[in-house]
């Protein structure tokens, strides 16, 4: 049983910048499709950034390129979102999710069968 706990969210300003974590148990990272998501008040869930530890690829959704960056320490089964310059729209909760696949490639639609508990990004203007 794969697990993911996230943690890092809080209150910030305008321009703040902020790290969340998500730490991967109970599961090999090898061909391990990890995503962020985020999901605020009445809108829908939206994947925000994304890393295929298989060959390192990354994705991000285009309202954070430039700003986000999403990385991963295999041997700590870590998966870090540095979000910079961060605006109130970014305002939402924020997930992490996971599937392993062979050849498993970035793509928000793909099987992302475990799920964080999710860590509140709150952005005051």
């Amino acid at each position: 049983q794969v697990q993911l706990v996230e943690s890092g969210g809080g209150l910030v300003q305008t321009g703040d910048s902020l790290r969340l974590v998500c730490v991967v148990s109970g599961g090999k990272m090898d061909y391990r499709v990890i995503s962020w998501f985020r999901q605020a008040p009445r809108k829908e869930r939206e994947g925000v950034a994304c890393i295929a530890n298989y060959d390192g690829s990354t994705y991000y959704v285009d309202s954070v390129k430039g700003r986000f960056t999403i990385s991963i320490d295999t041997r700590e089964s870590t998966v870090w979102l540095q979000m910079n310059r961060l605006k109130p729209e970014d305002t939402a909760t924020y997930y992490c999710a996971s599937y392993s696949l062979f050849g498993g490639r970035c793509d928000f639609d793909g099987p992302f069968g475990s799920w964080g508990q999710g860590t509140q990004v709150t952005v005051s203007s």
